[in-house]
């Protein structure tokens, strides 16, 4: 394959990530904009019972202001979402080589089917399709280098997942030295590059063999420190979005309860409002872990070079 090849398939993956992401991110503000919505029709339902129950007297005019509160703080939220959203409507447009317009809207944010498990094992081969470190070989070929002595010296072959299609322990391993730093340690057995390299200009030869090789060790480096950091990413914020669902669940049957003991008297309108306000809260919490599961979902398929199908 041609470098302009290996070229046009990193831009094509990255376009394709690119493209992914950014829908998810809008159909996320969607999900922001909707939950915003309904908070604020529920919190102006809430607001028009305490005038009610104030103009006779059955609550204080605190109540009421507190009510207001939670309007004005329901309604201060959707104006800022909406111009996010249209934002990235016209961030899709230009990815996809148009001009800004509407977009087309599919499945909600959580009606999108579930991504398939990653599974265990995947080999550290998959990452050899990745443009970049083709076009690294390459370069090392055009040196005159032994690429499959470059490969068994600079390229660990490893599991990159364990149990749960999860970060496998060996490929941890690969960062475990001081502040994260690759720990790796090549040995060559035997030399590199052939000598056809050093028939003219012998130090100008070996200095670009040399660089070479540090592209070549730094290429493979930046590939498996991100397929590392996308499924440490993507197992920490699957654990994310089950608490804070966990959560969520919660925050709306203590929001409902509250609303209950309100409306009998046996409670204030403190209690509504901190509730709801911890509701909505979890809300957004929730739909902001949603997205980024996804968004760690397609880091993750780019990581690897195109997913795991080979």
């Amino acid at each position: 394959m041609l470098v302009a090849d290996w070229a046009q398939k990193e831009v094509t993956e990255s376009l394709v990530a690119g493209v992914a992401s950014a829908y998810f991110t809008l159909r996320g503000l969607d999900l922001q904009l909707q939950i915003s919505q309904q908070t604020l029709a529920s919190d102006q339902d809430s607001l028009k019972l305490t005038r009610l129950l104030s103009d006779n007297g059955a609550t204080s005019l605190i109540d009421v202001r507190q009510a207001e509160q939670l309007v004005y703080a329901a309604s201060a939220t959707i104006p800022s979402i909406e111009k996010e959203i249209q934002q990235q409507e016209d961030l899709i447009g230009t990815l996809l080589g148009g001009n800004p317009a509407d977009v087309t809207r599919g499945m909600e944010l959580t009606a999108q089917p579930h991504m398939s498990e990653v599974p265990p094992g995947l080999p550290s081969s998959l990452l050899e399709r990745r443009p970049d470190v083709r076009q690294a070989e390459a370069h090392l070929m055009a040196m005159n280098a032994l690429i499959g002595v470059a490969k068994a010296a600079y390229f660990p072959s490893i599991s990159l997942t364990g149990d749960g299609g999860f970060q496998s322990i060996a490929l941890s391993k690969l960062f475990s030295g001081p502040a994260g730093v690759w720990a790796f340690s090549s040995s060559l057995t035997q030399p590199l590059f052939t000598a056809g390299s050093l028939k003219k200009g012998v130090q100008l030869a070996q200095a670009q063999q040399q660089e070479a090789v540090l592209s070549y060790q730094q290429t493979i480096q930046q590939a498996f420190r991100e397929v590392s950091d996308a499924l440490f990413a993507y197992a920490k914020d699957q654990e994310f979005r089950k608490q804070q669902d966990l959560l969520t669940q919660s925050a709306a049957d203590a929001s409902r309860l509250s609303d209950v003991r309100y409306r009998g008297g046996a409670a204030s309108y403190l209690e509504v409002l901190d509730s709801n306000t911890r509701y909505y809260s979890a809300e957004l919490s929730l739909a902001q872990g949603q997205l980024k599961e996804l968004l760690d979902y397609v880091q993750l398929y780019h990581a690897l070079g195109g997913g795991w199908q080979r």
